[in-house]
């Protein structure tokens, strides 16, 4: 028997099948419309593919640098939570690197350039949590993405002394006796600030046995270029400000009468440009 003889037979099969018939056509439309939009590649409140992200980073600030990385959560197609930790060096406005042109016989060979006044190295480490936001409401797998991204955490600041090699005389005015490496003291102060007693400074390993300690937070704001935001490789760059407050004066360069600077400060601003490559999976 044809299906159309079974169909007139049975009014109610006939209705049956009408129907589903039609939702049969109307989920197919829908799934092409949903293909079009490129909605199959997520889910509405968690981004399908991809939950999780990671990557690194290098920054570059207005006084200094960092190299930092990230792991974090995809909460929605346009919404990520991350927590970083990043280390690299904070330095005061005004240093400025010099060079002598002086060389001795023996070992020690040519002098490294130097930063005149300077007192300590500063390192900061900075962890935190963080938060990025796409403004685009789609997700699409090329193409550049714009958002902004907001971060902030606490931050340990560690001080390295800052070596100088000075001549050094003895009691007699103007007679040379030998070389030796210092720090910046309230005693060595007229020959650690004095022009003509410097050769230049010392190796970066020294002083690494003499750290201190200085705590703070940080905090930054920035705005967000992703390209292939939505894909499984990261590719991004952020330019923005970012602030670091510790609980009292960080000693960069010498506090001292000879320089005639009073420039020590707990509070530092800069503007930084940041790159990240990275993962999502």
């Amino acid at each position: 028997m044809s299906n159309d003889k079974i169909i007139s037979a049975h009014p109610d099969f006939r209705s049956m099948y009408l129907t589903l018939t039609g939702m049969v056509i109307c989920v197919s439309l829908a799934a092409q419309q949903t293909l079009s939009l490129g909605r199959n590649n997520y889910n509405q409140d968690k981004g399908i593919l991809f939950q999780k992200e990671s990557g690194v980073n290098a920054r570059i600030y207005t006084n200094g640098f960092s190299f930092g990385y990230q792991l974090g959560k995809i909460k929605k197609y346009n919404l990520s939570q991350y927590y970083f930790a990043e280390f690299g060096e904070l330095k005061d406005p005004i240093e400025s690197r010099q060079q002598k042109n002086i060389s001795l016989s023996g070992p020690r060979g040519a002098f490294r350039g130097f930063i005149f006044g300077k007192q300590n190295n500063f390192y900061p480490l900075r962890v935190g949590v963080g938060e990025k936001r796409f403004l685009s409401e789609k997700g699409k797998r090329k193409g550049l993405a714009i958002g902004v991204s907001y971060e902030g955490g606490p931050t340990l600041g560690i001080l390295k002394p800052y070596y100088l090699v000075l001549r050094h005389t003895s009691d007699n005015p103007g007679n040379f006796t030998s070389i030796r490496s210092e720090r910046y003291s309230a005693e060595n102060a007229s020959r650690f600030l004095n022009w003509d007693d410097i050769f230049g400074a010392e190796k970066l390993t020294k002083g690494l046995d003499e750290l201190g300690i200085v705590p703070g937070i940080n905090i930054k704001g920035s705005l967000h270029f992703d390209w292939g935001a939505y894909g499984e490789f990261i590719r991004s760059a952020e330019i923005g400000l970012m602030a670091d407050a510790f609980i009292r004066d960080v000693p960069i360069l010498a506090d001292n009468e000879i320089l005639g600077i009073n420039n020590n400060q707990n509070i530092f601003l800069n503007l930084f440009v940041n790159l990240r490559l990275g993962k999502r999976k």
